[in-house]
């Protein structure tokens, strides 16, 4: 077989990933993502979501069956991540802190919804009550969450919600662990903001 590739260049050959690595496209798992948060929906309803991502951005889906949403109010968030308002930086720095784990924001209300494992507010119950001192609730079954469609990654007028830390794969959560130390964290540093204003 004779080589197309001109003198003094050499054609780039594909990258082969190593044996037993799988390697998926981001388009893979953006869709495949898409398909976790729908199969929160029975059948017939997910035609709809898709309706509503494809037309507003945002779609309500049911809280408790795959996961469940830490809602932290923003004024604690801001605590530890420094600013007065959603931004990049405190996407970031939500990012780090929960080790890539998603979080939505919801600018209008002024709330971060961190996705966690469906469990959370059973096998967390007695922290989820201590939580709720600091405004903070942990919503499961019966509960309802305007996500938004996966590449809503920014703040717009248009759509209430936005990806703060993107769904990087399907059921990929917080761990509960982890955003009980950003909430620990957050409290100490409103109560040091406090006693620094008593002084």
């Amino acid at each position: 077989m004779k080589s197309t590739a001109r003198s003094g260049t050499e054609a780039v050959r594909p990258v082969e990933p190593e044996p037993g690595v799988l390697v998926h496209p981001a388009a893979d798992r953006r869709l495949a993502t898409e398909h976790w948060l729908l199969s929160t929906l029975p059948k017939d309803a997910r035609d709809r979501a898709r309706r509503e991502w494809a037309e507003h951005r945002i779609a309500m889906l049911p809280l408790g069956t795959l996961f469940s949403a830490v809602r932290l109010p923003a004024h604690l968030v801001h605590a530890v991540a420094g600013g007065t308002r959603p931004s990049g930086t405190t996407d970031a720095f939500l990012d780090e802190a929960l080790d890539g784990g998603p979080v939505i924001c919801d600018p209008n209300g002024r709330w971060y919804y961190l996705l966690v494992p469906a469990s959370t507010p059973r096998t967390w119950h007695q922290a989820v009550d201590d939580w709720r001192n600091q405004e903070v609730d942990c919503l499961g079954r019966e509960s309802y969450l305007g996500v938004p469609r996966l590449d809503v990654r920014e703040r717009d007028s248009a759509v209430a919600s936005y990806w703060s830390v993107p769904m990087s794969s399907a059921a990929t959560l917080c761990a509960p662990l982890t955003v009980a130390r950003l909430i620990a964290a957050a409290a100490h540093a409103l109560g040091k903001d406090a006693d620094d204003a008593r002084d």
